[in-house]
């Protein structure tokens, strides 16, 4: 395979136990796959003990982060990218209203209640422990580097290589 440097690097097939001087050779979409699977079920089994998904989570940090209330079809159109099925942030903000987290006003827009304040809340912490493991021994300069280079592969994939603008 030819970079557009005009070297050439060998695409290996994905191997777990890749030596340092082997991982040029190893797929980024393996890795990012793996990263994604193993840091969000992490995420989810750490939600779980406290009988919250990450769905809801989501939909708590959409509605109490705007200047305005968002309506549930805006929470709908933001979050459904982000979901393992289309109807699942609609069954989910049904779950919060439910549970008392959410209530809808006149202009049928959604809020927080204090209890989805406080569920808000603790979410956020127990996010930022699970963040504190996924980033033991990486400092914040090479977590930076990191996402800058997966943000150049998918500048390259989508288009000119500029980040944000695809051809």
């Amino acid at each position: 395979m030819e970079s557009l440097t005009g070297t050439t690097t060998d695409q290996a097939p994905a191997n777990p136990a890749a030596t340092d001087d082997m991982l040029a050779t190893q797929p980024v979409g393996y890795w990012c796959g793996l990263t994604h699977t193993t840091v969000t079920r992490r995420l989810r089994d750490a939600m779980a003990k406290i009988d919250v998904t990450q769905p809801q989570y989501w939909v708590l940090n959409c509605v109490s982060g705007g200047p305005t209330a968002p309506s549930r079809e805006e929470v709908v159109a933001q979050l459904t990218h982000l979901a393992d099925e289309p109807h699942e942030i609609a069954r989910v903000i049904d779950q919060l209203l439910h549970r008392e987290w959410l209530w809808i006003d006149g202009r049928r827009h959604l809020h927080l209640t204090d209890a989805g304040e406080s569920a808000r809340a603790r979410l956020r912490e127990l996010a930022t422990e699970v963040r504190a493991v996924v980033h033991r021994g990486i400092s914040d300069e090479d977590y930076v580097a990191a996402l800058k280079v997966l943000r150049k592969m998918v500048a390259n994939v989508e288009g000119d290589g500029t980040p944000g603008h695809p051809s």
